[in-house]
């Protein structure tokens, strides 16, 4: 019987800004089921190589494949098929200013046009109970979200048609660490209940501790770390020194790497 293929697969890839070159040859994989943490310093191009996997960049050269088909085939079939099986949480929520929370949610769901109000009604109403808000909160608008609720929405959305793969893009960025501590909660929740994949950018150590079963680290134009937390920390970089090993860096990793 033949493997299934990595959920992510990305290979050689390069990506250029005018002169300035963002990644060189860049190797990556991502087994299905598994949580990857991808850090960086800023300006290291780890936005610009979530946008790639995600097809909304193409790179200069290079492949990127998920779940075993190229993430901008040139079948528009397959590319609807690909973009159908992840969802995407945005650093800022990206909730849609003008619609409520409900609509929101329904979103990805209408684009589908094949369900009737009263099933995508349905649905909307058990995705909103999965990140544990009330149906009432449905009718809310943006404007009047807290930070936390703003993630919940959105992940609820991201969720929406049942994603094998799931993108964070700094999923507790601007929470509380309270709030961000749930949030962490939350997803490591439902992806033990659910069983997606998670690629996550994050810059926030406990987000790291907290989700991630492996770590890439970006840095130098390239991949220099990948694997458990202990591995990476074991990788002589100045980055990964300044970034792991400073006395909140190591409590925060300490329990993934006992």
């Amino acid at each position: 019987m033949k493997p299934s293929p990595p959920a992510i697969d990305i290979r050689g890839v390069w990506t250029r800004y005018g002169d300035a070159v963002i990644h060189r040859d860049i190797d990556l994989s991502v087994a299905a089921g598994e949580t990857l943490g991808l850090v960086g310093g800023s300006g290291s191009g780890k936005t610009t190589l979530l946008r790639e996997i995600v097809g909304l960049l193409e790179p200069d050269a290079g492949s990127v494949r998920v779940f075993g088909h190229a993430v901008l085939d040139p079948d528009l079939r397959v590319r609807r098929m690909v973009r159908r099986r992840f969802g995407m949480l945005f650093q800022q929520g990206a909730l849609f200013s003008a619609l409520s929370v409900f609509d929101n949610i329904a979103f990805p769901l209408r684009e589908l046009r094949v369900l009737d109000d009263e099933l995508i009604r349905d649905l909307v109403l058990l995705k909103l109970q999965m990140v544990e808000l009330e149906p009432h909160q449905g009718r809310m608008m943006p404007a009047e979200l807290s930070g936390g609720m703003v993630k919940r929405v959105a992940l609820a959305r991201a969720l929406a048609l049942e994603p094998e793969l799931l993108v964070l893009d700094e999923p507790t960025a601007g929470l509380d660490p309270d709030r961000g501590e749930n949030f962490v909660k939350l997803i490591r929740m439902l992806q033990k209940e659910l069983g997606f994949t998670v690629l996550m950018v994050t810059h926030d150590l406990d987000t790291l501790a907290g989700l991630a079963t492996r770590i890439a680290v970006l840095a130098d134009q390239r991949i220099i770390a990948c694997g458990t937390a202990a591995e990476v920390v074991a990788v002589d970089h100045p980055f990964i020194r300044n970034f792991f090993c400073s006395e909140r860096a190591v409590t925060a990793m300490q329990a993934r790497c006992s």
